[in-house]
């Protein structure tokens, strides 16, 4: 083991009670179906008939779907507000997921209110004509139009095998447009909506509802993180190279304890270097933290990854978090199967010091032993603690993550919790084996970097 190491292989965490978790998500998804219901009678209320000409019922369908449009945004930015409570409701695992889809159906209804709204209209002259008139003469209008194609934009890089091309930084500014877009929209929803045109209780509550979550983000993502920071005062301690390309990050700060993180949470953080100053990474603990230090730890895989190896001790640091719920209370069963592929060892390791002795299987898969990251300190919890840990490095040990593999070395696989991180071809090659062997999906906890 490494000299300086944070956490204790000495603090089991008990078992949640079995639906806890559940109950919090559920509330959310009452709340959001209320919304949207709302949202609908509104719409509802201000529709004569169905039956009407062809043109009206394309009208009515736009309206529909642009109010769904919209509220859709709105539920896509409380859900990426990093409220703390949210976040610990749903799980980082599900917003992450519901953000995802939730993304493509927003983009879809903006666009289908656009062309219905068009082809409604376009009895009068031809859709391109109409288009024109109703961007020349309907208030605020084009800026509807400049907003969708920003949604349309950020959609497209959202896309996953194009996300994955470009740089974390510049997916994520590229991304902060959606606010712009949102601007752009509300103006015309009040200027040219029929729901909100003549009536003043629909009003309050549109705008009730664009203020409730711009105060959720403004909580979120700038007091939390503020008052965190002042109140923690957190700096590089030192930082220890691991292996080939790996090093962890020790940060230090004031009151630890209070922060409440948790073995396998991650946060966001931001190193006060001169060119990574401006940019917030996530990365999960790499051992359960203690009321004096964090510890990361990271693979260089870009600019500034490769930065965090020249890091000195007593630089500043700024943290957002903790966040996530890949953690020991999340599971219904003592019982447990870690699975990690590569650098998905850190949060993996971190969970070890928060489950009963005797109770974990590790199955750690790397390319090379080279790149068994970790393994003194894996190698000595094993021995204190009787944690089985298995080493899968090479290719010869390809078919141990297989639903044959997985059946052989942990037979009772089906009374245990499986907590699964690594790269996204062995989290769904793992994902694929699990299902095969039926096991039950509340028992399966995936690291959310890997949804």
């Amino acid at each position: 083991m490494h000299q300086t190491m944070p956490g204790s292989p000495m603090r089991p965490v008990a078992v949640r009670p079995r639906r806890a978790a559940e109950w919090g998500k559920y509330a959310v998804v009452g709340g959001l179906l209320l919304g949207q219901a709302v949202v609908i009678w509104l719409w509802w209320r201000n529709t004569s008939s169905l039956s009407s000409s062809l043109a009206d019922q394309f009208t009515a369908v736009g309206r529909l779907t642009g109010l769904a449009g919209a509220y859709l945004i709105l539920v896509q930015l409380l859900l990426m507000s990093r409220l703390r409570r949210l976040d610990q409701m749903i799980g980082a695992e599900d917003l992450t997921s519901w953000h995802r889809d939730f993304g493509a159906l927003t983009v879809l209804m903006l666009a289908a209110h656009t062309l219905f709204i068009t082809l409604g209209y376009a009895d009068r002259q031809g859709p391109i004509a109409e288009t024109w008139t109703l961007i020349r003469e309907y208030p605020d209008v084009l800026m509807a139009y400049v907003g969708l194609v920003l949604f349309l934009g950020i959609g497209i890089i959202s896309v996953r095998a194009i996300r994955n091309r470009l740089a974390y930084e510049t997916w994520y500014y590229l991304h902060l447009y959606v606010y712009l877009a949102l601007g752009l929209g509300f103006a015309h929803q009040f200027a040219d909506g029929q729901e909100f045109a003549s009536s003043l209780p629909a009003r309050i509550f549109w705008s009730t509802l664009h203020l409730t979550v711009i105060a959720a983000l403004l909580y979120g993502r700038i007091w939390t993180p503020l008052r965190l920071n002042v109140r923690h005062r957190l700096r590089v301690a030192h930082v220890v190279r691991e292996g080939p390309g790996v090093v962890s990050v020790y940060v230090s700060g004031r009151r630890l304890g209070e922060l409440n993180a948790r073995a396998g949470q991650f946060f966001r953080w931001r190193f006060m270097t001169r060119d990574g100053w401006w940019q917030a990474h996530p990365f999960s603990l790499s051992a359960a933290p203690d009321t004096r230090t964090m510890r990361i730890t990271v693979k260089v895989l870009g600019d500034h990854t490769a930065d965090l190896r020249r890091l000195r001790p007593g630089m500043r640091v700024l943290a957002e978090g903790p966040y996530g719920t890949f953690t020991a209370d999340r599971r219904h069963h003592d019982d447990v199967l870690l699975i990690a592929g590569g650098i998905g060892i850190a949060p993996v390791r971190a969970l070890l010091d928060d489950l009963p002795f005797g109770r974990a299987v590790v199955l750690y898969r790397a390319r090379r032993p080279q790149d068994l990251v970790l393994k003194g300190e894996l190698d000595a919890i094993a021995a204190q603690t009787g944690t089985r840990v298995v080493y899968l490095p090479g290719g010869a040990n390809r078919e141990a993550l297989s639903a044959r593999g997985l059946a052989a070395h942990v037979p009772d696989l089906g009374r245990r919790d499986v907590y699964v991180c690594g790269p996204p071809g062995l989290v769904q090659a793992v994902l694929g084996s699990l299902q095969r062997l039926k096991v039950p999906k509340r028992q399966i906890h995936v690291d959310p970097f890997q949804m």
